[in-house]
């Protein structure tokens, strides 16, 4: 394969779907060119775990959250968020953000949540990185509310309209595409990946979930951002190379990795 440089910035490779080929994983992932990646909490207890993956990975950094429509025995407060975030490869708050798609989690818990996860970013430095499912009004509402310019942030697997990336590229937001960008009949969501200014890109597997085209229903991993990255590459008529290198260097900047 061609020499270039792709950056995950979405994955779960702590996941026990990895347990048995994690090595293999990322023999995988340097193979297809992906020099680095964030592996994403969803939960406080995985900390442990997400600090000892990036302790021997030096191309592994992550973050610490509780994703919106996970139950938990006890919500997420600032303080043991802070405790995490210290750790210094670890260079984000979240996931984090609203999901109505299921209701696991009451929509008042996931907004207290959210918010709780804004204050630490704001008290760290670090970006959020934000989960959005069929709950863009109220995410933007959030973000507006809390200010989210001051610290910056991902918008992670993003799904919706151009009207609704637009809000949130005003925030100062990075718009973060996975798998389903590929999906034949996702046109619409190709449309976004063409319009989202250059600086503002991002391309993730979010794996283990969401594999692309041609590999969907199967297991995702890093190696197949490459196919998430040729995909847009097409709708916006750059080579895969600065495709590439431009989302590379955009979430070295976002995660403060200069």
């Amino acid at each position: 394969m061609a020499e270039i440089e792709l950056f995950d910035t979405h994955c779960h490779v702590d996941f026990p779907h990895f347990e048995d080929d994690r090595e293999q994983v990322f023999a995988r992932m340097r193979e297809a060119g992906v020099r680095r990646i964030i592996a994403v909490a969803v939960e406080l207890e995985q900390h442990e775990r997400l600090k000892a993956l990036a302790e021997a990975y030096d191309n592994v950094w992550f973050s610490s959250g509780v994703h919106p429509n996970h139950e938990v025995a006890s919500e997420p407060d600032v303080q043991s968020l802070l405790a995490q975030a210290a750790h210094p490869r670890c260079v984000a708050i979240g996931e984090t953000g609203m999901d109505f798609f299921r209701h696991r989690v009451p929509p008042e818990v996931q907004q207290a949540r959210f918010r709780t996860h804004l204050e630490a970013a704001r008290a760290c430095g670090k970006p959020v990185i934000v989960h959005m499912r069929e709950a863009d009004e109220v995410t933007l509402r959030v973000l507006r509310e809390a200010n989210v310019q001051e610290t910056g942030g991902i918008m992670h697997c993003f799904s919706s309209t151009k009207n609704v990336a637009a809000q949130a590229l005003d925030l100062g937001m990075y718009i973060s595409f996975s798998g389903n960008v590929t999906f034949k009949r996702n046109d619409q969501l190709r449309e976004v990946a063409a319009y989202v200014p250059a600086d503002r890109l991002l391309v993730e597997t979010d794996a283990p979930y969401l594999a692309p085209m041609p590999h969907r229903g199967k297991r995702n991993e890093p190696a197949f951002v490459r196919h998430v990255a040729e995909c847009i590459a097409g709708v916006r008529g750059v080579t895969l190379a600065e495709l590439a290198g431009q989302t590379t260097a955009n979430a070295r900047r976002v995660f403060a990795l200069d």
